[in-house]
């Protein structure tokens, strides 16, 4: 009997064919492309958002919280903490309104950081012909010199369209700042506004909500500039070789006209058309808070309602801070991190680490290396058996039959 035995070429032709088909099959993979495992659930917010998106009135109170107040006639309000962002109570939050003149708080936002308030600046007529028919004015005249800080005061206290149209050419014309007002909109979070003019005059299409107003005056208070011009009482304004006072149209803020002004008022927005009604944005401080509540479009009580209605949210948004549950934040939702999959394990991250180029050179290193140990094993293999089989051969020579 003789036995037959595979050459030596042989065996080592066939663990390289088998070396060969792992690395090629072994192609290269992104880090990205490596299935993640799921991020765990984060924790609960300790209020539904949702609340907001419901109409009708929200509130959460806890035992010994005062009931709110029953002379609300308006469309729409929110009461919210200045501070933390949290909303205490509201009203249709999120429905769309027209603004009026509180939109001219988002163009403040928008190009106050963009212009020097010590600009001096020569109007032209092309400036103000935009300007709408019965808007309210400060009495900007062509060809006359103004600090761009006159005109942000004729904005904040005479709610001066004219004075709007000149300081949005100033940063590039009515058009381009309308853009950048829906921008700013957008990163605020205030998702029910859409800008169709820079001072807030009645145009098709143009609305806001409660929600966003109070957005937009939380916002303001931040900017020390915004912040000074909307709680500014009286101010002069300049007439070529004169000025004038003009007083800021808040009443809640300087008492004027019957109402009584609100104790730590600080300003923020009022506003008035025969379309939108009127709507106002206040901020007031007390004991360490501060508040926000805007109103849109009382359905009772006359030009003095807006006032009214804001000063008992006012009074009940102090003395319920602390005894209800927040029913919504104001606060922006924050920006996610672009991820493939979601986070990888620790080890996985680690071991998948690329360059920020997404290179894959790593991996085609990793797969080099697993086929250079693959290749030594299986060389140092193929030897033993060499050697075994030489053995077995020399052995077995001496016994043929």
């Amino acid at each position: 009997m003789v036995i037959r035995h595979l050459p030596r070429s042989s065996s080592v032709r066939t663990a390289a064919l088998t070396i060969g088909a792992l690395v090629l099959l072994s192609s290269p993979v992104s880090a990205t492309e490596v299935p993640a495992e799921p991020a765990p659930p984060g924790p609960l917010p300790a209020y539904s958002s949702t609340l907001l998106d419901r109409p009708g009135t929200q509130v959460r109170p806890n035992r010994g919280a005062p009931g709110l107040p029953g002379d609300v006639s308006a469309l729409s309000w929110v009461v919210a903490d200045a501070t933390t962002g949290e909303v205490l109570a509201a009203r249709n939050a999120h429905r769309r309104l027209p603004p009026a003149s509180t939109l001219k708080s988002l163009f403040a936002l928008t190009a106050l950081p963009r212009l020097d308030a010590d600009m001096r600046h020569v109007v032209t007529e092309h400036e103000l012909d935009g300007v709408g028919e019965g808007s309210s004015l400060v009495g900007v005249a062509p060809g006359r010199a103004y600090r761009v800080a006159d005109l942000w005061r004729g904005v904040f206290l005479s709610s001066g369209n004219d004075a709007v149209h000149v300081l949005a050419g100033l940063n590039g014309g009515v058009p381009k700042t309308v853009q950048q007002m829906r921008a700013k909109a957008r990163e605020l979070g205030a998702r029910d506004t859409h800008v169709v003019s820079p001072d807030g005059y009645d145009a098709a299409g143009q609305v806001s909500s409660a929600y966003d107003l109070a957005v937009f005056g939380r916002a303001g208070l931040a900017n020390p500039e915004f912040a000074e011009y909307c709680s500014t009482r009286v101010a002069k304004f300049p007439a070529g070789g004169w000025s004038y006072p003009i007083q800021n149209t808040n009443r809640l803020l300087t008492g004027a006209d019957g109402v009584a002004p609100y104790p730590g008022l600080l300003g923020v927005k009022n506003g008035y058309t025969s379309h939108a009604g009127s709507t106002l944005i206040s901020a007031a401080r007390r004991g360490g808070r501060t508040l926000v509540v805007t109103v849109m479009n009382p359905q009772a009580g006359g030009g003095r309602a807006v006032y009214e209605e804001t000063r008992s949210l006012l009074d009940w948004g102090f003395a319920a801070a602390g005894k209800v549950r927040p029913v919504g934040s104001l606060q922006a939702p924050a920006k996610k991190a672009r991820t493939a999959q979601g986070p990888a394990p620790a080890a996985a991250q680690a071991a998948l680490t690329v360059p920020s180029d997404d290179s894959d050179w790593p991996a085609v290193l990793m797969v080099v290396a697993g086929a250079g140990a693959l290749v030594a094993g299986l060389v140092v293999a193929v030897r033993r058996r060499a050697a075994t089989v030489a053995r077995r051969t020399g052995a077995r020579r001496e016994f043929v039959d």
